[in-house]
């Protein structure tokens, strides 16, 4: 599989950093509704307020529900991409690559975690990851040192199948085009120290699918490949399978009574979510992003990854979705509050392989 040239390459990451940013704030303002009230009470919010299907921002209505949040990612009410821990940890992975180089090790995860990820800031497995992290000292040992227990007690939470590394390493799909193994390994390095499981599973197969589209596969294809890089029998495979093979369908009914009962920010569920939007709208952003979003469970999560690895194919992400926010990300890593779409464009193309 042949590796595009740079100038090729340089215009997929423009489109996978502004598919990514477009996808979560679209997904930010319902994240809550739906994880609070379910995919059935989101889409009568959306059909209330006239915006189903979703082809544009979400409306701010808290007068009709009061769950919708974040009116600076609404419609006519967004003048930059406000922070979101989603755009977090795809900048905490340029600024892995930019001090450790390709062959970061897990403990350097966890470096960077504690130099610029506040503590506020992380949830789930990666807050008892980063809790374990400061009672290890703030990883004070030797430069290149691998504390194996230690590390390993940081990724034995009982969220790690959860959610959270899944959305860390799409950057590294980016990075590696055509070179899905390198992709899978890196992204495998940063999963396991929050991670196991499923919650890694989930966490390579998106660095995989990245890989493979950023390297010029067709994005069902690439779905369809990313199965060799993850155990035979596992759920994240068997979660890729059943979006893929519901693709056609206009809604994601049968993925929702599939995984019925399983928390809204596992990584499973969402994973045939992505896979189910991703493949439904590969021809057309926005029908990629928007049923991806409007089928629910953690909207900004799914949104931005579905984005991004549309984004990778090179295809421009409209400017009406791009237009609202000017090329302005924000985030709430330390020291970091607002990039330019351009400089992460040009600083992520510094570690393409």
């Amino acid at each position: 599989m042949g590796v595009p040239l740079v100038n090729d390459h340089e215009q997929r990451i423009a489109q996978a950093w502004a598919g990514r940013v477009t996808g979560c704030m679209l997904g930010k303002p319902i994240e809550q509704m739906s994880m609070r009230k379910g995919p059935a009470n989101l889409e009568n919010y959306l059909d209330r307020v006239k915006a189903w299907p979703v082809r544009e921002y979400i409306p701010f209505a808290p007068d009709v529900d009061d769950h919708v949040e974040h009116p600076a990612a609404c419609r006519d009410m967004m003048s930059a991409a406000i922070p979101d821990d989603d755009i977090n940890y795809t900048v905490i992975s340029l600024l892995l690559l930019e001090e450790y180089g390709p062959d970061f090790t897990t403990a350097d995860v966890g470096r960077i975690w504690l130099r610029y990820l506040p503590g506020a800031m992380v949830f789930t497995a990666e807050r008892e990851a980063y809790a374990k992290l400061l009672a290890f000292a703030g990883m004070r040992f030797p430069y290149g040192a691998e504390p194996k227990m230690e590390l390993g007690e940081c990724s034995d939470n009982p969220f790690n199948d959860w959610i959270g590394a899944q959305i860390r390493t799409d950057l590294y799909g980016w990075v590696n085009p055509g070179d899905p193994e390198r992709a899978a390994n890196m992204a495998e390095r940063d999963a396991s120290l929050s991670h196991r499981g499923e919650g890694v599973y989930g966490a390579v197969a998106i660095a995989v699918v990245g890989a493979l589209i950023g390297g010029g596969m067709e994005i069902k294809e690439a779905l369809e490949s990313a199965a060799d890089f993850l155990p035979a029998g596992s759920e994240c495979s068997q979660a890729i399978a059943l979006g893929l093979a519901e693709a056609s369908s206009p809604n994601a009914t049968r993925i929702h009574a599939a995984y019925e009962g399983l928390s809204p920010v596992h990584t499973v569920n969402n994973l045939a979510l992505v896979a189910w939007g991703l493949a439904r709208g590969a021809e057309n952003f926005s029908i990629a992003i928007g049923d991806t979003v409007s089928a629910g469970w953690d909207t900004d999560c799914n949104g931005a990854t579905v984005g991004g690895l549309w984004g990778l194919t090179g295809r421009e992400v409209p400017e009406e979705w791009t237009g609202p926010w000017g090329g302005r990300v924000q985030t709430s890593l330390s020291g970091v509050a607002e990039l330019r779409l351009s400089d992460l464009v040009r600083r992520t193309v510094a570690h393409v392989a």
